[in-house]
């Protein structure tokens, strides 16, 4: 899957809105593309695994207002967390139910409660009861998601690398190599990437603080190791908790637990659990400088955002490049056994070596100079009004216009502007003011015909107010998840080699 090759087939490199579908690298999109909450957030498409096992994971939440009425759903029950942030969790029937509305089922009524594509309008939530009420295409949805469901469980099993055309040759036949992988998995991996796992300790809830802090203990290190050594230890196993973690915990890019869709009074209310909607902020994460790479500290918001769910490993070998966004590991276009090993080879590295990794490199930026035109009907009233009033859009324009774009740009600097700040007068006088910044500097650099470098000088001089509007400062894609560097080469092969057999 190629967001750019469909969506801007018609558009050339000096088109930012080209740009902006380019960082869609193949395989992952931005579902919230067109419900926009102005993040730019592509993700990988799932892999769909051992859905019984995932299941029987699953914890339980608290469920309240519109959720109760799909059907089977209870004040409290176990759900399994969809999304890359977890924010889906109202159980596998109302998840499954709402693929289809986010993919057009329903749309008369569900793009009425956000500004399509540029957003800047308060979003309101679709209420599962009115879908029910009025759209025979959701109620014949929503009699047959339970049979789905049930392909799933029935159909969605691994796919190993032993059973693939040539795979066994990509395999070790060395045990000690294999055992020692097992061994350094249970002690390093497991905690997050086993759906089966030891028992507590007497007093220990699940997912507790005393939990966190049994798991780093011998005693589970101890139990865990017996329980991967068994022979039957992929069986059944989705290879994830299916829990939600901190990001500033795993370090890895933020911009995916930023997304705000799934948010109390937001588009996707009724699909969140009050759990979701309750999380606590993680506290600050560390980011850099779109242009300097200087770190700073970011504080994180409260009330659902900041979290990852833990990815499956199941057939790992197959699913590179890593990451939720698809951005750890060369995407190699080649679907074979052996192009697929090549990029497996290239990814895990990165994920075991991290100073291997693209890092400040891995930043989305501007191929060519280039232009953002949109049309102004697509812009809330309120700021297409000041826009003119302040001169951003011209008396005779009808179209916000902002160029030329310098080369090396970071994307996100300009993608994940909040024109949520349209919903206060202040704050929207505000955005204007970065905006008409924006927009003269650029033209003087079209005037000027200033070079890259005295370019990318006076694009410096902006990005402290495009980051006051910015709602994602987190701009290096391929970052966290390191855990992999306190482990030695050896130890570092001989888990890949286990990796391989998922």
């Amino acid at each position: 899957f190629w967001t750019n090759r469909i969506f801007t087939f018609d558009q050339k490199e000096d088109s930012f809105i080209y740009q902006l579908l380019s960082t869609s690298v193949p395989g992952a999109l931005d579902t919230s593309f067109f419900a926009t909450d102005n993040i730019n957030n592509p993700r990988t498409m799932n892999a769909i695994y051992n859905v019984g096992a995932r299941l029987g994971v699953a914890q339980p939440e608290q469920l309240a207002g519109g959720i109760l009425d799909v059907p089977g759903t209870k004040p409290e029950m176990p759900v399994p967390h969809i999304l890359k942030d977890g924010a889906d969790s109202i159980g596998i029937l109302g998840a499954l139910s709402r693929v289809y509305l986010n993919i057009g089922e329903f749309h008369e009524e569900w793009i009425k409660h956000f500004n399509l594509l540029a957003g800047g309008k308060k979003q309101t939530p679709i209420k599962i009861s009115v879908m029910q009420k009025n759209s025979p295409y959701w109620r014949a949805t929503e009699a047959r998601v339970e049979n789905l469901a049930k392909f799933f469980v029935r159909a969605a099993t691994p796919h190993h690398l032993a059973d693939a055309p040539g795979g066994e040759r990509h395999l070790s036949s060395e045990q000690p190599k294999l055992e020692q992988g097992k061994q350094l998995f249970a002690a390093n991996c497991a905690a997050c990437h086993s759906s089966k796992l030891p028992e507590p300790s007497t007093g220990v809830g699940l997912y507790s603080k005393e939990y966190d802090e049994w798991i780093e203990t011998m005693e589970f290190k101890r139990a865990m190791t017996g329980i991967v050594m068994q022979e039957d230890f992929l069986e059944d196993n989705y290879l994830s908790t299916d829990r939600r973690y901190p990001v500033s915990e795993i370090g890895t890019n933020a911009c995916s637990t930023l997304a705000s869709n799934g948010l109390r009074g937001h588009i996707w209310d009724n699909f969140t659990s009050e759990t979701y909607k309750n999380l606590p902020s993680v506290g600050e994460i560390t980011v850099h400088h779109p242009l300097t790479g200087e770190p700073y500290q970011y504080k994180m918001p409260a009330g659902g955002r900041g979290y990852h769910r833990a990815p499956s490993l199941i057939s790992m070998w197959a699913t590179a490049p890593y990451f939720h966004n698809n951005g750890l590991g060369e995407f190699t276009g080649d679907p074979s056994v052996a192009g697929r090993m090549r990029a497996f080879e290239d990814a895990v590295q990165k994920l075991l070596w991290p100073d291997k990794r693209l890092s400040f490199d891995s930043v989305y930026r501007t191929t060519q100079e280039s232009w953002l035109t949109v049309d102004e009907t697509y812009l809330p009233r309120l700021l297409v009004g000041l826009l003119h009033r302040k001169g951003v859009i011209g008396p005779d324009e009808t179209e916000l216009r902002l160029g030329p774009i310098p080369k090396g740009t970071p994307v996100n600097l300009l993608a994940n502007i909040n024109n949520e700040l349209s919903f206060e007068p202040a704050r929207l006088a505000d955005l204007v003011d970065v905006l008409l910044k924006v927009k003269k500097a650029l033209k003087r650099i079209r005037i000027e015909r200033l070079d890259s470098q005295k370019s990318t000088e006076l694009l410096k001089t902006l990005v402290p107010d495009l980051l006051e509007v910015n709602k994602c400062p987190d701009f290096i894609v391929d970052r966290g998840h390191a855990y992999g560097a306190s482990l030695n080469n050896a130890d570092r092969y001989a888990l890949i080699e286990f990796l391989k057999t998922f």
